[in-house]
């Protein structure tokens, strides 16, 4: 055997193996090997290790890379069952604290694929009965990463992840449009002032405000699928540099079948140029980019709660947010909108995300972008947070949401918007002097009509209808 084989020696608590620069010690007990040890030393950066669904899609390319390369005879049944085997334990939460690198690590995710690789073969040895760090029956490089280079596994990897954590997401959000479509029907027939440039403006119906809201994330919904869609176009057996170099010409295709089958993700297909998929990162950046759109969405529906609701005795208050804590730790009683600075603190971050992806996306050179450990890191934590805060903004503040009818009357009654409702009958110019003199005046504006002679009450009451005020002019 090689000296890269071989376990160097051991002494209490450690054990010596080795790797291509030299001797390593690696806890006895540790799955991982030599390399792994070498990027937990240089990689002390954020703490911040893998996420589980990483761990998991990354298991589950080891796993298809070891049935396509069996079904190939490239690997023998007892090895790449054992391989399969080990796999599929990570696969089911097994090891996981074994995944020891931090997310800021060596480009293109060398780090982390050695540490899947060294884990899968230490305990595919156990499982043929070797010892745990031993290389003699399972090798990490030969027999693990056969026919794959960091540079396709990885990118595989983040897309497989991105797919298993995105339905969660796209749940949450369409709680949120159910919880905000619900309020618009509740608050159908609640007429109020509509407000532009933070201004009075025309009357609308506080059920279209929230009618609006729940078409806005419906909106979101369908970028999201949309852009996820586009990832389901798999690198794997690129290898390298995209040429497929030390594959069998079968492997991309028999791999990419058993990656869907072991994730469960339907549609899944061999990239109809894995030299794109290597060298640009544009679908990952599409998918970021959805993201942000739905926190961009859900930040000005938030903003717009805690306006609507502001006061109570000195802001808007024509909605009541459900109190969920106290607000103040100096002024009895104060309750802030709590959930909604959640949300917007969230949407903030996922936003931030984005810019990383971003400039992380255009990071590349020729054959290779390397920066794909940020940017998957990035991704994964934008759809986390998202499916998480989205979740208790629904639960623990729309769902609860009331309309205060009186003070939203009172607004619409008194609103200088109400004049927009003359131009038909007497023009612009005129309409505006009206405004102006029940200002001066500081009469409400239909005082200024009914006792200018423009309008007897009856006729004021029909043109100021709701119907009249909140759909086309008949």
């Amino acid at each position: 055997m090689a000296d890269s084989k071989k376990i160097r020696g051991r002494r209490r608590g450690v054990r010596v193996t080795r790797d291509t620069l030299g001797d390593v010690e690696v806890p006895a007990s540790a799955y991982y090997g030599a390399q792994t040890m070498r990027a937990v030393g240089n990689f002390s950066v954020s703490g911040i290790r893998p996420k589980e669904v990483f761990i998991r899609s990354t298991a589950m390319v080891k796993y298809a890379a070891a049935v396509a390369n069996t079904s190939l005879g490239l690997l023998s049944k007892k090895t790449g069952d054992a391989v399969m085997a080990a796999a599929k334990e990570i696969i089911e939460g097994s090891l996981h604290d074994e995944f020891v690198g931090d997310v800021y690590q060596a480009g293109a995710g060398t780090s982390h694929n050695m540490n899947a690789n060294e884990v899968i073969a230490s305990r595919a040895s156990e499982i043929l009965g070797g010892k745990r760090g031993d290389y003699f029956l399972v090798h990490p490089n030969d027999h693990v990463n056969m026919a794959q280079s960091t540079n396709d596994t990885f990118p595989t990897a983040m897309r497989i992840a991105i797919l298993l954590a995105t339905p969660d997401l796209l749940k949450s959000l369409k709680g949120l449009e159910s919880a905000l479509d619900s309020k618009g029907r509740s608050f159908k027939g609640i007429i109020k002032s509509g407000r532009t440039h933070l201004q009075d403006a025309v009357p609308v119906l506080l059920g279209s405000e929230f009618a609006s809201y729940a078409s806005a994330i419906r909106r979101v919904l369908a970028r999201i699928k949309a852009s996820a869609a586009e990832l389901k176009e798999i690198g794997l057996g690129a290898t390298a540099a995209g040429t497929g170099l030390n594959t069998h010409p079968l492997y991309a295709k028999r791999a990419v079948k058993a990656l869907a089958l072991v994730s469960g993700i339907k549609g899944l297909k061999p990239a109809p140029d894995l030299f794109e998929a290597l060298g640009s990162m544009g679908s990952l950046a599409a998918f970021s980019g959805s993201l942000k759109e739905a926190a961009i969405e859900i930040l000005r529906i938030s903003n717009d709660l805690r306006l609507l609701s502001s006061g109570p005795a000195t802001g808007l208050a024509e909605i009541k947010l459900p109190p969920v804590q106290p607000g103040s730790s100096i002024m009895p009683g104060k309750v802030n909108p709590v959930m909604a600075e959640m949300m917007a603190m969230v949407s903030f971050q996922v936003m931030g995300n984005d810019q990383v992806v971003s400039m992380a996306a255009q990071a590349g050179q020729f054959e290779l972008n390397v920066m794909g450990p940020v940017i998957n890191y990035n991704i994964l934590q934008s759809i986390e947070i998202l499916t998480t805060g989205v979740d208790a903004f629904t639960i623990k503040c729309v769902k609860g949401i009331l309309a205060d009818k009186a003070r939203c009357r009172r607004y619409f009654e008194t609103s200088e918007g109400l004049a927009t409702l003359l131009n038909r009958s007497f023009g612009y110019e005129r309409a505006a002097e009206v405004l102006k003199e029940s200002r001066e005046s500081g009469k409400s504006l239909k005082e200024s009509i009914i006792t200018g002679g423009l309008l007897t009450e009856e006729e004021y009451n029909t043109l100021f209808s709701i119907s009249n005020l909140t759909g086309p002019s008949r």
